[in-house]
This record gives structure tokens, sequence and C-alpha cells, in this order.
């Protein structure tokens, strides 16, 4: 019996050794075949044929790509953190600093915080394709007001997304496959993001004039003038409130004549709330605009990002909502949302959106909110205020009105590419080239050497 086992075995061992023989005999072809069609594929005298590397090549697959430039915003961060320089001041990147220079974590953030971790019957589950209920309620309540109608009768859509620049996404590829035109019209200037987010989200941009480098001001009559041309039905972007990069608003007269002609023509708006609160001090005040257009009964799309007015960059907390003209409408564009999003990121992330809602759902902690959040444009107004006064006081040449007159996180100077290179270079003040400035990055230490490095670059450029 031991024999003929033994004979068995080994019979089968020969045959598994010959098929893997045969085996190896042929990947070893097919190995060679691969090699002979690469040679011939850079051989080919037309230059037509090449050789693609795979994974397993010792040639990365990827070797062709060049390096891609830094972001021109966050590029000045980078550069910032290169000098050595112990007198440096970064004033390019949009987030608020106190007056010692540092990054800032509001008391209520913390508050609300303290208490979803006490609370143990939470959890970390996915949260719904379009976010936390009570947080999309909240968002929308916050930028359309205490009784707004649209609310009432159930004809806002809204869904949690990734802070601003998500919504912004979410919202362009919702029009690409939903709305019957794919043209938007965005001022000039704007942020350096929004063109990119629309076109890569299926719209085609145009511009409309929005800054007149004249007055420094809004230049009203060619933004009603480029809208007018405008064919039926285009989106139009807004800014809520403090416009990015300028700081120049519409006044409410300016507002009620935009509202109108974007009805009387029939365009969608599409506002950008990325400073609600944040820019006068008001949230009422900062939230005219969009409740002047829903005001009317018309639809628009708003996304809200809670990255400033409530400190909190890193959570990525943003809400897109969408206004019909009736609740059965609004359910079926939710649903539509919900496969955008579905297939993008799946779910929203559930701690930033908890806190948000933790704050707006808690009277006490809803007043102490209002009460930081003013401090904090209230700080922003005084940089202005202090900037102002140190300019006129070296008797740099030219108005420098404008500096308090804009309002918001920025401040457009009027500084051109030469003069912001020199202040780099010479001062080791860092900001955008079209000589933006972020006011929540001054403080009443650093304003002389800014004043000092504007008044030199002026004087020395002209």
């Amino acid at each position: 019996m031991m024999g003929k086992n033994s004979s068995a075995c080994s019979f089968e061992e020969k045959e598994s050794d010959k098929s893997l023989s045969v085996a190896g005999r042929r990947i070893g072809s097919l190995v060679r075949q691969l090699a002979a069609t690469s040679m011939e594929g850079q051989a080919d005298r037309d230059g037509d044929l090449r050789f693609q590397p795979t994974a397993g090549s010792a040639v990365s697959a990827f070797q062709h790509l060049e390096q891609a430039p830094e972001d021109p915003i966050l590029g000045v961060t980078v550069a910032y953190n290169k000098d050595p320089s112990p007198v440096k001041l970064n004033l390019g990147v949009g987030a608020y600093r106190t007056e010692e220079g540092k990054p800032l974590v509001l008391d209520v953030v913390r508050q609300a915080e303290e208490l979803l971790i006490q609370d143990r019957s939470r959890y970390k589950e996915y949260i719904p394709i379009a976010g936390l209920v009570e947080f999309n309620k909240l968002s929308a309540k916050l930028i359309l007001g205490d009784g707004s109608p649209a609310i009432g009768e159930k004809r806002v859509a809204t869904a949690q997304c990734l802070t601003g620049t998500g919504s912004l996404r979410v919202g362009a590829e919702f029009l690409s496959k939903h709305y019957s035109q794919h043209i938007i019209y965005i001022p000039v200037p704007t942020w350096g993001n929004h063109p990119k987010i629309f076109n890569l989200g299926g719209l085609s941009v145009k511009t409309y004039r929005y800054y007149d480098p004249r007055t420094s001001g809004l230049d009203y009559e060619g933004m009603l003038e480029d809208l007018h041309a405008a064919p039926p039905g285009a989106i139009v972007l807004l800014h809520a409130c403090a416009h990015n990069p300028t700081g120049v608003d519409p006044t409410q007269d300016q507002w009620e004549g935009i509202r109108q002609l974007i009805r009387l023509k029939g365009l969608l708006p599409f506002f950008d709330s990325a400073y609600q609160g944040f820019a006068s001090g008001s949230l009422d005040a900062d939230a005219y605009s969009v409740r002047l257009f829903v005001g009317d009964g018309g639809e628009c799309l708003i996304a809200q990002s809670f990255a400033k007015n409530m400190g909190l960059y890193g959570e990525r907390v943003g809400a897109l909502s969408i206004v019909c003209r009736s609740a059965t409408v609004a359910t079926r564009v939710e649903s539509q949302l919900k496969l955008v999003i579905r297939p993008m990121y799946s779910s929203p992330p559930i701690h930033g959106a908890s806190i948000v809602a933790t704050i707006l759902s808690d009277r006490n902690l809803y007043y102490n909110w209002t009460v930081e959040l003013k401090n904090m444009a209230d700080r922003i107004i005084s940089m202005r205020h202090q900037l102002y006064d140190a300019l006129k006081a070296r008797g740099t040449p030219g108005d420098w009105s404008h500096i308090i007159k804009q309002i918001g996180m920025f401040t457009f100077t009027g500084l051109n590419k030469d003069q912001v290179s020199f202040m780099t270079a010479e001062y080791h003040i860092y900001l955008t080239s079209d000589g933006r400035i972020s006011m929540a990055g001054l403080s009443s230490k650093t304003v002389p050497h800014l004043a000092d490095a504007i008044h030199a670059a002026v004087l020395r450029l002209g």
C-alpha cells in the first residue's frame, strides 16, 4: 500500500512540475514578445509609437510630468516659511490671526467640543449623503433668516458639503447636469479658485466687470452693462459680502438694481457666502444680499462656509442651499444633489458639522459666538483704520481712503506687481502679486512696518 501511495504522489509531482514548466515557457515567450514590441515601438521611424512603461518598470509611468507651479495664494506662505528674517510678515493667506499673530480657536468652539466629547451616545458611523439633518436646517436658517418664507414653505434643498469650495463644486456639477445653461459669469477680479472650480464642474466661465481701479470701488455701471449682455438663463456668481479679493461690496440700493436686472433677464444667481458675520460683525447685515434675492420668490443657489466665521478652517464645514419655486421641486433637487455627492466623496465628515449644529442650536453658545465673531470683525476694522492713519502720517502719495471704505478680511491696496516684489525683497512682507493683503494678518505692532514698506514702494516705484 505504501508503495502505491508513494508512486501516486511521485506521478502527481511530476505532472505538476510539467505544468509549471509549460506555464513558465509561456510567460517567458510573452515577455520576449512584449520586449520585441517595445523595441519596435522605440525604433519606429515615424516616432509615433512609444513604449509606455508600466508600474513594474524601472522607469516611472509619470516620468513625463512637469513640476506644477505653486498655488498663487498658498505659494505665498511657502515662500514666507522659507524666509529666515525675524521681521517677516505673511499677509497672503485668508486666515484670522490674533493681535499676537497666532491662530485662534474660538472659546465657543472649545465649549461645543467639550459637550460633544461628554456625550457618550455619539458615534462615528457614516452620516447621510446630504449630511447632518440638524446642521442643514440650522445652516439654511442662518443665511436665510428666522421666519424665512422659503424655509417655511419647504422650498429649500440643503446639503452639507466640504466647506465653501466643496459647496461651489457640488453646485457646479449639479447645474452642469440639470440646468439649461452651462455659462457662469464671475466678477473681475474674483477668488482665484472660482474659475477652476466651475470649469472642472462642467461650466463655461465668462466674466463681468466689478472693480474699478481708478476709484478703488465698484464699477456698478460696467457690471450692469455686462450682465445685461449675458444670454437669458446664464448663471451669475455673486459674493454675498466682503468681496474677495477687493473688499468692495455694492450698497443696498445697488444690490436692488442688480437684483432687478438679474430677475428681468432671467439669470440664475449663485451666491458665495464665505464671510457672514465676519465682515461687519452682524450676521443679518452680511446676509442682506442673499435675503433680498430670496425675498422676491425667485430661485438661487447659496454656498456657505464656516471656515472664517467659526474659525473651523481645517474641519471643512460648509453647505449648499438651493432655493426653489416649490417644495416638490426642492425634494427632487435634493435627491439629485445626493447623486452628485455619492460618487464624489460619498458623505461628508461628522465632527465639524456637529460643532456648528451644537453652537447654532444652543441659545447661550449662539450668543457667545456672536460676541466672539464681532470681536474678530472689529479687530480687522481697527487694523484698517490704523494702517490708513499710518500712511497718512507718513505722507504716502495717493488717496488711501479705500482701505477704510472696503470691508472684510482683505484689502485691495492698489499696489502693482513690482511694488509687491519690492516689499517682499526689502521688507520681507508677503502678499499676493495683485496687491491684496489680509487685514486679519496685521497687528498694532506690525502696522508701522507695513506702512513703511508701502511708503517706500510708492516713492521708489511710483
